[in-house]
């Protein structure tokens, strides 16, 4: 008989905490941080962690000098520093990527041996939080994804004429969520106190950011009492309570019932499905909420759209009117422009010049993952003029980065083939009959 793994054990103590946190909906527990410490959940949040990868934080630690030093023996370390209670999260490693609209957004991110304690704690107070979220909420949950979000959109404007829709942005909502208010939501179901310290460590940890080589210090959390950073693997909970505050909120004091409103909410990201004529009001009653839970609505991109006439974007697809190849109309989706110019640029970016001593195996390798991952997840709609489009300017990007490698000029239409692309490199083939998409309908 073999012994049962860390995910099994793990498994079984999350499905008892949240079989706990569902049958007594006021229950608030009180020893959660010795779970915390357990073995196997730190063994189990190391291998979710080491799957995620990511970049060092500011000690620079890998996981490949973790486990060329002994895995256990790290873990081990790590488990006696919080048994004993001297464990203190550390600064995060502050830098910027990219928006899809030209910005940036900061990510925080944790060292290894806060990230596996982080995650750690997602496995214990998961569960019990997952058994308080509401439906609306698809995002960083398991079982659901944002393409369900996006079905249930399509569901209120086809099957229920909601048709009105509030297109909704919140500025920066993770680096805004009140701690107090957070924390009262938290303590709501968690009564131990170490659990509650050391949440609110990793709130108000220290940031450095490397600028002109040098790094600079800043306490920005712990002076606005605000943010929870996006890259540490217990933000997206934390966003989840917060916003179920707005969706509760929402429901008790009758908006939803008054107005038929339905929000989808995915992460930071939501909508309010309305009656035709209604939206004005649910736009109005929205924002004061969101004043009161001391957030702030962006106004240049909170919007109103009435389908069909109108269209609006909701977790990179477009909703609105398309026309079958009959002519007739109707309301579907569709990949949205910005997430198809995105894809672009990525992929015009990893066959520019500056990866032209790259192998050519190699970048081909990337650029499929791009691809795939980009297909896999806009599968839905009349996705074939769009996936046409893609498959064109991959083709044409990767000829002329393997002629300009080599010190050739042309296209490389005629000198390289489909067959080499393929076979030989191994170019991933972007489906060109729908009976080849994954089976997802909206």
């Amino acid at each position: 008989m073999s012994l049962p793994t860390p995910s099994e054990t793990v498994g079984k103590l999350q499905t008892s905490l949240q079989a706990k946190a569902k049958a007594e909906p006021a229950f608030r527990f009180y020893a959660l941080w010795d779970k915390v410490c357990r073995k196997d959940v730190l063994l189990e949040a190391y291998a979710r962690c080491r799957t995620n990868a990511g970049a060092p934080g500011v000690d620079g630690e890998t996981f490949e000098q973790i486990e060329a030093h002994g895995r256990e023996r790290w873990l081990e370390t790590l488990r006696e520093e919080l048994v004993s209670g001297r464990y203190t999260p550390q600064p995060l490693l502050r830098v910027w990527i990219p928006k899809s609209n030209g910005g940036q957004r900061p990510l925080g991110i944790p060292p290894i041996r806060d990230r596996v304690v982080e995650m750690a704690t997602v496995l214990i107070i998961g569960p019990i939080f997952e058994a308080d979220l509401l439906p609306q909420q698809y995002g960083f949950r398991p079982g659901l994804d944002a393409k369900m979000a996006l079905r249930r959109v399509y569901w209120h404007v086809t099957q229920h004429g909601r048709r009105d829709v509030v297109d909704a942005d919140l500025r920066d909502y993770f680096t805004s969520i009140p701690h107090s208010d957070l924390m009262r939501s938290l303590a709501r179901r968690i009564a131990d106190g170490r659990m509650l310290r050391i949440i609110k460590g990793w709130l108000t940890a220290p940031v450095v950011e490397y600028v002109g080589g040098r790094p600079v210090r800043s306490t920005e959390a712990r002076r606005t009492k605000r943010g929870t950073p996006q890259g540490s693997p217990i933000s997206p909970l934390m966003a989840n309570c917060y916003f179920r505050r707005f969706l509760l909120a929402w429901q008790k004091h009758g908006h939803q019932d008054q107005l038929d409103a339905h929000v989808v909410n995915y992460a930071d990201d939501f909508v309010i499905c309305c009656r035709p004529g209604n939206a004005p009001a649910a736009m109005e009653r929205m924002s004061a909420l969101m004043t009161r839970l001391k957030l702030e609505v962006n106004t240049t991109k909170t919007r109103i759209a009435r389908l069909p006439e109108e269209s609006f974007d909701f977790l990179g697809y477009t909703v609105g009117r398309f026309h079958g190849k009959d002519g007739r109309p109707y309301i579907g989706t569709r990949p949205s422009r910005k997430s198809v110019k995105s894809l672009l640029r990525r992929i015009h970016e990893r066959t520019s010049r500056q990866w032209y001593t790259d192998e050519p195996a190699n970048t081909v390798a990337r650029i499929s993952s791009m691809v795939r991952g980009w297909c896999g997840y806009f599968n839905q709609g009349p996705v074939l003029p769009t996936y046409e489009l893609i498959r064109a300017y991959t083709e044409r990007r990767v000829r002329r980065w393997l002629m300009r490698r080599s010190g050739q000029t042309g296209t490389g239409f005629a000198q390289i083939p489909d067959e080499y692309l393929y076979k030989t490199l191994g170019l991933y083939a972007v489906p060109r009959r729908r009976v080849d998409l994954p089976r997802a309908k909206v």
